[in-house]
C-alpha cells in the first residue's frame, strides 16, 4: 500500500478512536506513504508532513452528528479518487459508505445511551443514535473486512446481525510507552506537587465524558458518597471529563456535602501525569467497546476497576479479576471492590505492575498500525472492486 485514505471525525492524540486514527496515520506517514486524511482536526504534527494531505471537513455548530453527512460526501469523493489511484480506504464505523476497509470503536446497536439533563437533551440523544444506528448498519454492510478493537466489540457485531465472525478482525489499541508507565515513589510525589493535588491521602480517577450515563459516573458518586459516610475511607476522587451532565454533579456535590471528597478537574490534556501520580481509577461503565482510559492506567502501573464485559477487562490478567465488576448496576458491589482495593492497595499495585503494565507497554501504537495494515492488505481487496460496488449503490447524497 502506497496510498491511503483514512475518514474520521478527528486525527488527533486525545480520545480512544481519535487516538487510534493518529497512531496509524503516523505510522503510515513515517514508512513514507502518501496519507489522505478526510476529517475535522488533523494534529498540527502530522500536518507539518510533505506526504499528508487533509482534505478538511467544516465541523458544523461544533457537532459531530450535523456534520455526518458532509463527512459521508466528502469522505466518498476522495474515497473514488484514491481507489481509482490503487490505494485503500479506511472507514471508521458508520461514517463514510465506502466499501473497502472498516474500522468499528464502538456499535451503537449495542447500546441505547441515556441521559437525565433535560427533555430536549434526550431527544437529541435519542435522534442522534438512530441516526448512528442507520448509518452504521449501512456501512458495516458494504465492508470487505471490519477490524474490531476487542473480542467484546466483534462479538456485538456478530450478536446484532452488523457482521459475520469471519469478516471481523479483532486488534487491540496500542500505546506510548515513553508516556504512559509507572512513576517511583518521588516522581509521584512531585507530580502531586507539581499539580497541586492532595499528599496525604489516596487518589482515585475517574476519567470519561458526562454527557449521559453510560460511563457510570452515578454509580460512582453514589458509591462515593456511602464511603465518605465512614470515618475510616480517606481517599479522594478526581473526576476528569465535561459534558452536559456536569452541572448536575456539581450541584449534588454541594448538597451531598462532598466539595472536599470529589473534585471535577473537567477536560485535561496533562492525563498521563495525572495517572502516574493517582493510586486507582474507576471505570464502571455501561457499555465499553474497549476503554483506553483504563489500558493507560495499567500501563502506568495503578489497578483498575472496570466492568468485567468492557473490552479491555479481556487483557487482565487472572490475579487482577478481582478488580472486575460483576453487575454494573450494583453499587454495593463497587463499594465492595473500592474497599477491598484500599485494604490491599499496596498488593494491588505490585500486581499490576509485575502482571500486566509491562506487557501492555511492549505492545506500541506502532505494532497496532502493522497488525491493521497487515489486515486490510490480507483482505485482497482490490481497488476495481471498491469502485465496481461503490458504483453499483450509487453515489446520491
Amino acid at each position: 500500500m502506497k496510498l491511503f485514505l483514512l475518514v474520521t471525525g478527528d486525527v488527533v492524540k486525545t480520545g480512544g478512536m481519535d487516538r487510534a486514527n493518529y497512531a496509524l496515520a503516523h505510522y503510515l506517514v513515517q514508512q513514507g506513504q502518501e496519507v489522505h486524511l478526510v476529517a475535522h482536526r488533523v494534529d498540527p504534527e502530522l500536518q507539518q508532513y510533505a506526504n499528508v494531505v487533509w482534505h478538511r471537513v467544516p465541523k458544523v455548530a461544533n457537532s459531530y452528528f450535523l456534520s455526518s453527512f458532509l463527512l459521508d460526501r466528502v469522505g466518498r469523493f476522495w474515497a473514488r479518487r484514491i481507489a481509482q489511484r490503487g490505494g485503500r480506504v479506511l472507514v471508521n464505523g458508520g461514517n463514510c459508505r465506502w466499501a473497502d476497509a472498516n474500522w468499528v470503536h464502538y456499535v451503537h446497536a449495542a447500546y441505547q445511551p441515556v441521559s437525565k439533563v433535560n427533555l430536549l437533551q434526550r431527544l437529541k440523544i435519542a435522534v442522534t443514535h438512530a441516526h448512528f444506528r442507520s448509518t452504521e448498519k449501512q456501512c458495516l454492510e458494504q465492508a470487505k473486512i471490519i477490524i474490531a478493537n476487542s473480542q467484546r466489540t466483534r462479538s456485538d457485531l456478530v450478536e446484532q446481525g452488523l457482521a459475520s465472525a469471519g469478516k471481523v478482525r479483532s486488534i487491540y489499541y496500542g500505546i506510548d510507552p515513553t508516556l504512559f508507565y509507572p512513576a517511583t515513589t518521588q516522581e509521584a510525589r512531585s507530580l502531586r506537587q507539581r499539580l497541586d493535588l492532595p499528599m496525604d491521602c489516596p487518589i482515585v480517577l475517574f476519567i470519561g465524558a458526562l454527557s449521559d450515563r453510560r460511563k457510570g459516573f452515578d454509580l460512582l458518586f453514589e458509591a462515593w458518597r456511602q464511603l465518605c459516610q465512614n470515618s475510616t475511607w480517606d481517599a479522594r476522587l478526581l473526576v476528569i471529563g465535561q459534558g452536559a451532565e456536569l452541572p448536575i454533579w456539581q450541584e449534588r456535590l454541594s448538597e451531598a456535602g462532598l466539595v472536599d471528597r470529589i473534585q471535577f478537574l473537567g477536560f485535561r490534556a496533562d492525563v498521563p501525569d495525572l495517572l502516574r501520580a493517582a493510586d486507582c481509577l474507576v471505570a464502571p461503565t455501561r457499555y465499553e467497546a474497549y476503554g483506553l482510559g483504563v489500558h493507560e492506567a495499567l500501563c502506568c502501573g495503578i489497578p483498575a476497576i472496570v466492568t468485567a464485559t468492557s473490552g479491555v477487562a479481556e487483557r487482565y490478567c487472572s490475579k487482577l479479576r478481582g478488580l472486575l465488576l460483576t453487575d454494573v448496576e450494583n453499587v454495593a458491589e463497587l463499594i465492595s471492590k473500592l474497599d477491598d482495593w484500599r485494604n490491599h492497595r499496596a498488593e494491588y499495585q505490585q500486581l499490576t505492575r509485575s502482571q500486566i503494565s509491562l506487557t501492555l507497554r511492549q505492545e506500541t501504537w506502532d505494532r497496532m498500525a502493522e497488525q491493521v495494515l497487515a489486515a486490510i492488505k490480507d483482505s485482497g481487496f482490490g481497488s476495481e472492486r471498491s469502485l465496481s460496488v461503490e458504483n453499483s449503490i450509487g453515489d446520491r447524497v
